[in-house]
């Protein structure tokens, strides 16, 4: 699954940080969520307008994020 179509960024919005379909709720928020041991269960219950994408597309928008080129000292 491509993220492209859950994560939104919107300069008006969270100062242009990455939120999730158009709602002020960064990805960050999520990710916080999912560190600190909250369930996935429990996360959609609290924001009934999450769907299981929306947080499976958080954390593949995290994976790329870190997923950069190593530089080696000669």
């Amino acid at each position: 699954m491509k993220y492209a179509n859950r994560i939104t960024f919107d300069p008006e919005q969270c100062g242009g940080r990455p939120c999730i379909r158009h709602y002020r709720l960064r990805v960050k928020d999520v990710l916080d969520l999912l560190a600190a041991g909250v369930s996935e269960q429990e996360i959609l219950e609290d924001y009934s307008f999450l769907q299981a994408e929306d947080i499976r597309a958080c954390l593949e928008y995290a994976a790329e994020q870190v997923n950069h080129p190593v530089l080696m000292a000669a």
